[in-house]
C-alpha cells in the first residue's frame, strides 16, 4: 500500500447525494481513498448536511458557495464554462496550509483547473473521465451547438492531459483511451476503469412479470438529450404499431428532454406510458424488476460511442433482457452477452429487436441470466473498479 497520500479531490458536481450520470462513481471513489487512509479533501458545489457528510465519509468538504451548481440548475453550460477559474483559486487557497500530495480531478470540467494547478502548485495530478462530456453536444440541435464548435471543444477536452502533461488518465472506456492515445499522450499512463454500478442496489430478480401482463419496455437515467431523440421515438412508433398493449416506463426525473419527448410521443396511436418521476438509486431496481426489456436508445456521437453505459449493467445485473444502438465502448464488452441486443441506429431496426425479445420465451434466455448478472457483479460492482482506479493513482504517485 502507498504511503498516506492528502488528495486534493476535484468535482463539478455535488458529491452527495449523487445526482445521476457520472456523479455517482465520486462517493465511491472516495470512499476506497479514505479505507486506504489517505486524507481526501473534496473541492466541490454547496450540498445540504455538509457536516453530516464529512463524518459519513471521513473526509473534508470545500464548498463552491458563489452561485448553484447541479445537473439541472439553470444555465448549467454557462457556470460550468466559469467554473473551473473559481475552483482553481479555491484549491489554490487551501494548498497554501495544505500540502497535497496528489490533485484528482472527476470530469472534463474539473480537469481544467486541476491542469492548471499542476504547473502552479508542483503537485501530481491524475485526471479521471467518466465520459467525453463534449462529445454528447454531437447530437444537440445545430443552432444550439453548431458542429464546428461542438468539434473544436471535444479537441480541446481530448487535449487536456497532454496539454498541461499530467501524471495519469483514467478513462471511462478502452474506446476512449483509444482517442486519448491518439491525441498523443502515452497509452501506459492510461487507466480505462469503465464504469460500474452497487450490485447490492441491483440485485438479480428471483422471478419474472406474471404471464398475460401488457410488456413493460424500461428506460432509466437522466434523460438528457442525447437520450430520448429519433431514435427513441421510431422505436416507440415501430413496437406500438406491433404490440399496442406495451407499456414504455420511464424511470427518472421528468427533465424537460424527458416532456418534450412525451409531449412528441402522445401523437403516435395507443402510445402508453409510466413516468413516475425522481426514484432513488435504491429503488430503481424494483423498477427494472417487473419489466420485460431494458432499453439504452442513444444517438450516435463521439460521446456516446466513449460511454460505458451504466443502464446496461443495471439491466443485465438484474436479469433484464437489454436492447441498445451499437455504441463502441459497450459493444465491445457485451457483444456475446445472451442478455443483450445490439441494434442499428435507427429506431425500426431497434423496435425490431425489443420485439424479438417480447417475441423469445423466457426459457431461452433465462438460464443465461444468473451467469450475465454474476460477470457484471466481479467485473463491474463499484468495489473492484474503484480499487483498480485508486490502485492506479497510488502506482503513479510513486513513479513520480
Amino acid at each position: 500500500m502507498a504511503s498516506k497520500l492528502r488528495i486534493a479531490f476535484l468535482t463539478h458536481e455535488p458529491f452527495y447525494p449523487p445526482s445521476g450520470g457520472g456523479s455517482a462513481e465520486a462517493v465511491y471513489l472516495v470512499q476506497e481513498m479514505v479505507r486506504r487512509g489517505h486524507a481526501v479533501h473534496v473541492f466541490g458545489p454547496q450540498i445540504d448536511a455538509a457536516e453530516n457528510v464529512q463524518k459519513k465519509f471521513g473526509v473534508s468538504l470545500h464548498p463552491f458557495t458563489k452561485w448553484q451548481m447541479g445537473r439541472y440548475a439553470k444555465f448549467r453550460n454557462f457556470k460550468y464554462v466559469a467554473y473551473p477559474f473559481f475552483l482553481e483559486r479555491m484549491v489554490a487557497a487551501v494548498a497554501r496550509e495544505i500540502k497535497f500530495d496528489l490533485l484528482f480531478s472527476q470530469h472534463a470540467i474539473s480537469a481544467v483547473a486541476a491542469g492548471k494547478l499542476k504547473t502552479k502548485l508542483g503537485v501530481p495530478v491524475v485526471m479521471n473521465f467518466p465520459d467525453l462530456l463534449t462529445g454528447f453536444m454531437e447530437t444537440w440541435p445545430s443552432y444550439i451547438a453548431p458542429k464546428p464548435l461542438v468539434h473544436a471543444l471535444m479537441r480541446y477536452e481530448i487535449s487536456l492531459p497532454v496539454r498541461y502533461g499530467v501524471d495519469g488518465v483514467c478513462a471511462i472506456s478502452d474506446e476512449f483511451a483509444r482517442r486519448l492515445a491518439a491525441r498523443g499522450y502515452p497509452r501506459e499512463k492510461i487507466c480505462p476503469i469503465y464504469y460500474g454500478y452497487d450490485a447490492a442496489a441491483f440485485p438479480l430478480r428471483t422471478q419474472l412479470p406474471p404471464p398475460g401482463q401488457p410488456p413493460v419496455v424500461v428506460m432509466h437515467g437522466s434523460f438528457d438529450a442525447h437520450h430520448l431523440g429519433e431514435i427513441a421515438f421510431g422505436t416507440v412508433k415501430f413496437v406500438v404499431a406491433k404490440k399496442p398493449e406495451t407499456i414504455f416506463r420511464f424511470v427518472g426525473r421528468r427533465t424537460a428532454g424527458l416532456e418534450k419527448f412525451l409531449q412528441r410521443a402522445r401523437t403516435i396511436p395507443n402510445f402508453k406510458f409510466e413516468a413516475a418521476g425522481f426514484t432513488p438509486y435504491a429503488e430503481v431496481s424494483k423498477q427494472l424488476a417487473s419489466a420485460s426489456v431494458g432499453i439504452v436508445p442513444y444517438e450516435e456521437s463521439a460521446g456516446t460511442h466513449c460511454a460505458f453505459v451504466a443502464k446496461i449493467v443495471e439491466y443485465v445485473a438484474t436479469g433484464l433482457p437489454t436492447v441498445c444502438t451499437p455504441l463502441q465502448s459497450v459493444r465491445s464488452y457485451f457483444k456475446n452477452d445472451p442478455l443483450v441486443k445490439f441494434s442499428e441506429f435507427n429506431g425500426a431496426d431497434f423496435g425490431s429487436k425489443i420485439l424479438a425479445w417480447l417475441d423469445t420465451p423466457a426459457a431461452n434466455w433465462q438460464p443465461h441470466a444468473a451467469t450475465s448478472a454474476a460477470r457484471v457483479q466481479a467485473e463491474l460492482d463499484w468495489q473492484p473498479l474503484c480499487r483498480k482506479a485508486v490502485d492506479f493513482a497510488e502506482k503513479i504517485i510513486s513513479g513520480v
